[in-house]
């Protein structure tokens, strides 16, 4: 499942929803969250601001989602992201899969989240508390990581 939205997000609560849906199935689940954190080399930030291209980004990380589950023994998976103004601290991106082992999950998740931050359609623009913004570039290493991931499952 894939959701895109405004609203700040119960880790917990999707934890739950996460295991619900493959009750007595799985024996791991894993799960990442992402933080709004301050990017600014030289003035504290204030705030972030997420836009996504509404259908195509839900489509993209539905399809990272799809490639997981077809490279990776695992059973279900959970991306939540938050779009908008978020304030420094808030959580923006929640990324879950269940599996039967650990070691699935955990190669499933680092993928998703690897490849969520490369792949799918988002634009970062920062505010700093000084009334300056930007747009967030995103980073070499971010592509090069998604890259390693390849075609194969190890």
């Amino acid at each position: 499942m894939v959701i895109v939205q405004t609203q700040r997000f119960d880790i917990a609560d999707l934890s739950a929803r996460l295991q619900a849906g493959t009750a007595g199935k799985a024996g791991a689940y894993v799960h990442f969250v992402g933080t709004v954190r301050d990017y600014s080399p030289d003035t504290r930030s204030s705030s972030l601001f997420l836009e996504h291209y509404p259908g195509m980004c839900e489509r993209e990380i539905q399809s990272l989602c799809d490639q997981a589950v077809h490279r990776w023994d695992i059973l279900d998976t959970l991306v939540v992201h938050r779009v908008g103004e978020l304030p420094l601290g808030d959580p923006i991106v929640f990324v879950g899969v269940a599996s039967a082992h650990r070691s699935q999950a955990f190669r499933a998740c680092e993928f998703l989240i690897d490849a969520l931050k490369t792949r799918a359609p988002f634009w970062k623009r920062e505010a700093l508390a000084d009334g300056r913004s930007f747009w967030v570039q995103q980073h070499e290493a971010d592509a090069q990581k998604t890259a390693q991931w390849g075609h194969s499952s190890t």
